[in-house]
C-alpha cells in the first residue's frame, strides 16, 4: 500500500499557528472529537490558510472514512470476522493518526491511505 505526501505549494508556508491547528485536527480522534475539530477548523480556516485546509480536509476524509469502515465492520461481528476487523481498524488508524501528525508538523500534507475523498480540493478558479 503506497502512502501518497505532497508539500504544500511555497506560497502558502506554515505560519503561525497553522502547524498547531494541521497537527491538532490529524491527533483529533485521540482527543475524543474526531469529527468536530476537523469540520470546525476546515469551516473557520478554510479561507486564511490553504495548509490548514488541506491538513483539516484529509484528517476530516479519514475520520469518516473511519466511521464508515467500523460501521461495516459492526454487522460482521456476528460472523466472527468483524473483531479482527474492528482492532485492524483501530491499530491503523493510530498509527495514520500520529504518521499524520508528524507530517503536518514539519509542514507537509499527509494524504491517508483508503480514506474516501468526500471533501475535495478546491480547484485553483473556484470560490
Amino acid at each position: 500500500m503506497e502512502t501518497v505526501t505532497s508539500s504544500v505549494s511555497s506560497s502558502s508556508v506554515p505560519a503561525g499557528n497553522d502547524k498547531l491547528w494541521a497537527v491538532l485536527c490529524h491527533l483529533s480522534g485521540f482527543l475524543g472529537v474526531a469529527l468536530l475539530l476537523p469540520l470546525i477548523v476546515y469551516l473557520v480556516m478554510k479561507d486564511e490558510s490553504a495548509y490548514v485546509r488541506a491538513n483539516a480536509r484529509e484528517a476530516l476524509n479519514f475520520h469518516l472514512s473511519l466511521l464508515i469502515y467500523a460501521l461495516v465492520c459492526l454487522p460482521l461481528i456476528v460472523v466472527i470476522i468483524g473483531i479482527p476487523l474492528l482492532i485492524v481498524l483501530g491499530i491503523a488508524s493510530f498509527i495514520f493518526a500520529i504518521i499524520a501528525a508528524i507530517k503536518a508538523s514539519d509542514g507537509e500534507c499527509y494524504r491517508y491511505p483508503c480514506a474516501i475523498p468526500f471533501i475535495r480540493p478546491r480547484l485553483a478558479g473556484s470560490v
